[in-house]
């Protein structure tokens, strides 16, 4: 059976594809009421899905974490 997956995003030029995951990631996070930055963690986890570099991962997890947690 065929997965339904993007492609990972390999070039640092894919920036739309980053955004795009950001974004979901900021919607799911403020959907559920986390608590503490593991929980955001696993949040953006589970949606980039292996598709950003370990950099990029923190990036937004700080970055979503500092707005859902205020």
């Amino acid at each position: 059976m065929r997965e339904n997956r993007l492609p990972p995003v390999r070039a640092a030029s894919d920036t739309a594809r980053v955004q795009q995951l950001h974004l979901i990631a900021a919607a799911r996070a403020a959907a559920v009421p986390a608590t503490t930055e593991q929980q955001v963690s696993d949040i953006v986890r589970v949606t980039v899905d292996d598709e950003v570099d370990t950099t990029t991962f923190k990036a937004i997890v700080a970055d979503i974490a500092d707005d859902v947690l205020r």
